[in-house]
């Protein structure tokens, strides 16, 4: 792997001497991994291409549904079913074990949704989701004949209640919100916004709403790449997509150092049975690396 040590500690969470193996190739704009511990998969969506696929080692790639309306961001709930980002059907949706789809939420206050772009599942059930306009406008990713009339008045952050009969804007202050990821205790929930390669941060109130938009850190570096995608491991360390790569910082928002990649990083995932395997996406090539500390756990 090529890397820059910025302070001391990056060695602890990452072996220099690592290697960054591609297990796939092919897509117009890969995003959106997520590890299915049940079946010990990947599952990762290509937004060009409007399609899901899914990896297993000793198998290979496989595609699990084409067309998908260009999703985006994905995870899990408990049950094991899919939770998806409809990016351009601008709502957020589940894929069942059957095939089949539920949509779980398309307005908020009557209004469409931009486009849904990255998602989580908190621990009480909730779900919270991203949602920036790029969909409405980005070459490639815009379904034919769909209406792109905009009609939120913010590019905001979303909360679907556990029971999932309310939606509500959790904060509308981030210019364009993109990755997002809890704290380990999930008392903090990041965010990060593409436009000026910031990431925020929130407290997490007991009732599931944020208290102010507080910004993080700023991240650095004119290379390709911008805050896209983002994890947090078991001890809080946050790895977010950035310039030149992946940009890894402690607890504190001390920037440790970079895995240097030549193109844009659009996402990465915690796998494994420890969870100690990093998969990592850009536009056209799924990679995987072992790193020292684990990431929280997905359902």
């Amino acid at each position: 792997m090529d890397m820059d040590r910025i302070a001391a500690g990056l060695e602890r969470l990452i072996d220099p001497m690592g290697t960054l193996d591609a297990v796939a190739h092919g897509m117009a704009f890969g995003e959106g991994p997520v590890w299915d511990r049940r079946t010990r998969q990947l599952y990762w969506v290509d937004i060009i291409g409007s399609s899901i696929w899914k990896w297993k080692a000793g198998v290979g790639k496989e595609l699990v549904m084409h067309p998908t309306g260009f999703a985006n961001g994905m995870t899990f709930d408990k049950e094991g079913r899919l939770l998806v980002c409809g990016w351009s059907s601008r709502n957020v949706w589940r894929l069942e074990k059957d095939g089949g789809i539920t949509i779980l939420s398309e307005r908020c206050e009557g209004r469409k949704y931009n486009s849904p772009n990255d998602i989580v599942m908190r621990s009480d059930g909730s779900i919270y989701f991203t949602d920036s306009a790029g969909g409405l406008v980005n070459v490639g990713m815009v379904a034919a004949g769909t209406d792109i009339q905009r009609q939120a008045e913010v590019q905001g952050v979303y909360r679907i209640s556990p029971d999932g009969k309310e939606v509500s804007l959790v904060t509308g202050a981030i210019s364009y919100p993109n990755g997002l990821a809890f704290s380990p205790d999930e008392k903090l929930l990041y965010v990060n916004d593409t436009r000026v390669n910031k990431l925020y941060v929130h407290d997490v109130r007991p009732d599931g709403s944020l208290s102010e938009t507080r910004e993080w850190v700023q991240l650095q570096g004119n290379e390709a790449g911008a805050a896209d995608g983002m994890k947090v491991d078991s001890e809080g360390n946050v790895y977010t997509s950035g310039p030149g790569g992946i940009h890894i910082l402690d607890a504190s928002a001390k920037l440790l150092g970079r895995i240097r990649f030549p193109a844009h990083v659009s996402n990465m995932c915690w796998g494994e049975d420890d969870w100690k395997i990093l998969f990592i996406t850009d536009h056209h090539l799924v990679y995987r690396t072992r790193v020292k500390v684990a990431g929280v756990p997905v359902w």
